[in-house]
């Protein structure tokens, strides 16, 4: 029976909703839901797919991507869980077979999850309100480690996955082996037999294309939409009299409502304007008023007077809403299971800037302005934790305004902070610390599984590096002159190794790795073997000082960079630091001679980047990041404030 299927016009069509076709109706109630995420490793395509899918069905415009924050376009990857839907059939089709099936559409709520290790707590939350899930495999790479976490993750939940097998149009695509280590994988974290006997979807994203064969003929992606409407359970069905159970699994954040939730509705009915109780997994209970609800069509969201049980709705009116919380119209029944969110693995400290070109670039200096940017983004970034404390610490003789940022891992912290500049922030930060535990008297430390796919001459480079940092190599094959290695290693190891990888390969290597578990801690760990070049001198850097300074290492800045003193120019190859200055030029005379005057020729600069700049930094530095300007500088700027810092230690 359909489920109070109510219907709206579109403009210009007949007064008699009775005699409009399917592809004039926009239907907010239908007859089945489906809830689906798309997981897979970074770049495997996942978003793309979605991306044509959505296409597909009408539901956006061509040219449209899921990846609508400016650093996802950027950098290509998925950096937050987004909320999506479509109607198959579609009710904006204009094909006359869809039109004429005489089939209800069904409404499907797609997920598109991010692929990179350090936003994996979100996928880990949008595995718990959905359904099925399509794990997105490369036909070249195969399985990867985020492949392996987030498939470990639902066959814990106990989803049977739709394999989809993508890019098979790649030049070195593989499918039938990728297929074969799947298979693989899914034995090895010991899924169930009917997990294993897992239905295939041969797709090129990019072209929208789907096949349940390699050999089939295809012009779009229906095969895919089939396979979802037969494999992934109806959501909801029979459940809208019962009491209302909703869980939320996400949030967002309005300048106007204040935090939003996303919640699934595992029974009964959603009412705007409702009285609920929310509750957490120990049992406390207080009450809230739903003011917002809204539905997902395509990526807008549809303010509703009810959503009913299996759909995906957002929600606004419960200021102090949280992740795995329980909204229910009963006080007395009990929550549902909590959702886990992963504790952070890193930690670095957020200053005021107070070097000497703080402000000339910032909009946002101060420590009140700083406090409430990240209170802002504790809003939604459930990943992050902060505590706000003063200074104390060897390097430091007065306290400063400071907050601690607990964080999933660099690139985590990294993308805060690009955010943060973009918006006219200007602040200084300090170098990234493992989170170390003790229990019983024993230190733990976070491990991360490391994958390395490289030329296989460049292997013994790798894995001689990764051994001195800790690294315990699990496992090595070789293929086609390529070697994919498998480590586990300290997280400590890894911080500030990604810059060398890059070399040591000469930029042919991946690098992937996933976070593992809390072990024993691993000892000391040798990892910089350069010092840093320090500017004594305040100026405009020249040309004829770097070329001078270039062969002493690594130079990060340019002709006519302004320096200041305790700035960090650069690296020393040999270990120590080295004072030097970059403003001193050639001394001239009124005389010339054929063949004294040398030619400069300069190195290109290694510019820093904030990920750059968390990698190289030691321990005595600050990382100073404005709108403009990445720099790297010591706690103390002169040569004296440093001698006596190291003597105090």
């Amino acid at each position: 029976m359909l489920r109070n299927c109510a219907t709206r016009q579109m403009a210009g069509s007949s007064d008699n909703t009775s005699e409009l076709a399917p592809r004039n109706l926009y239907i907010l109630s239908i007859m089945q839901i489906r809830n689906i995420a798309i997981i897979a490793h970074v770049d495997h395509g996942k978003t793309t797919l979605t991306d044509a899918l959505l296409k597909q069905t009408g539901m956006v415009e061509e040219g449209f991507t899921m990846d609508t924050n400016a650093l996802e376009q950027e950098r290509g990857i998925t950096i937050y869980a987004k909320n999506t839907s479509l109607f198959y059939p579609s009710v904006h089709s204009t094909d006359s077979e869809q039109v004429n099936s005489g089939r209800v559409p069904t409404k499907i709520n797609i997920v598109d999850t991010p692929g990179h290790a350090d936003f994996g707590s979100e996928v880990e939350r949008v595995l718990r309100s959905i359904d099925s899930v399509l794990l997105v495999v490369d036909a070249q790479e195969g399985p990867m480690p985020q492949t392996r976490f987030v498939l470990k993750k639902s066959l814990e939940i106990g989803l049977k996955p739709i394999v989809v097998i993508n890019k098979i149009d790649k030049p070195a695509a593989r499918p039938k082996e990728v297929i074969d280590e799947v298979l693989e994988l899914f034995m090895e974290l010991g899924a169930s037999d009917e997990q294993a006997n897992f239905t295939t979807v041969y797709t090129i994203g990019k072209q929208g294309i789907a096949k349940l064969n390699i050999s089939d003929e295809s012009k779009d992606l229906t095969p895919l939409l089939d396979v979802i409407l037969k494999e992934v359970p109806e959501a909801g069905a029979g459940k809208e009299a019962d009491e209302l159970t909703a869980q939320v699994f996400n949030l967002g954040y309005d300048n106007f409502l204040g935090r939003m939730a996303v919640a699934r509705i595992y029974s009964g009915t959603l009412k705007n304007g409702a009285q609920v109780f929310v509750k957490k997994a120990n049992g406390s209970v207080r009450k809230g008023k739903l003011t917002k609800l809204f539905t997902f069509e395509g990526m807008s969201r549809k303010e509703t007077k009810e959503a009913y049980a299996g759909d995906i709705v957002m929600i606004a009116g419960i200021p102090d809403i949280f992740i795995g919380e329980t909204i229910s119209d009963n006080e007395t029944s009990a929550p549902l299971t909590a959702i886990h969110v992963d504790e952070p693995t890193i930690s670095l400290r957020f200053l005021v800037n107070d070097s000497p070109f703080a402000g000339r670039e910032g909009k946002f200096v101060t420590g009140r302005q700083i406090r409430d940017r990240l209170e802002k983004e504790l809003e939604i970034n459930v990943g992050l934790k902060v505590s706000d404390e003063r200074e104390n610490t060897p390097y430091a003789d007065l306290s400063k305004d400071l907050f601690t940022v607990y964080g999933r891992g660099e690139l985590h912290i990294a993308i805060l902070l690009e955010n943060m500049r973009r918006e006219g922030y200007e602040l200084q930060v300090s170098q990234p610390k493992v989170i170390i535990k003790e229990e019983n008297g024993v230190k733990f430390e976070p491990y991360e599984e490391v994958t390395i796919d490289t030329p296989s001459v460049f292997s013994g480079s790798v894995i001689d590096k990764l051994s001195r940092r800790r690294g315990i190599m699990t496992g090595m094959t070789e293929k086609n002159g390529n070697t994919r290695i498998l480590f586990n290693v300290p997280t400590r190891g890894l911080l500030g190794y990604r810059s060398d990888f890059v070399v040591d390969t000469k930029g042919e290597g991946i690098l992937c790795s996933r976070f593992l578990e809390f072990r024993p801690h691993a000892g000391e760990i040798q990892k910089k073997d350069t010092g840093s070049m320090i500017s004594m001198a305040s100026g405009k850097a020249l040309a004829f000082a770097l070329w001078n300074l270039q062969d002493r290492g690594v130079v990060y800045i340019e002709p006519t960079t302004e320096v200041y003193e305790g700035m960090v120019i650069g690296n020393v190859s040999k270990g120590n630091d080295l004072s030097v200055n970059p403003t001193k030029g050639k001394q001239l005379t009124n005389m010339r001679a054929s063949g004294s005057d040398e030619s400069i020729f300069l190195t290109p600069a290694w510019k820093l980047s904030i990920e750059r700049g968390l990698e190289v930094m030691a321990e005595d530095e600050y990382l100073e990041i404005t709108p403009e300007s990445v720099r790297l500088r010591k706690k103390y700027l002169t040569e004296n404030e440093r001698a006596k810092a190291n003597r105090n230690k």
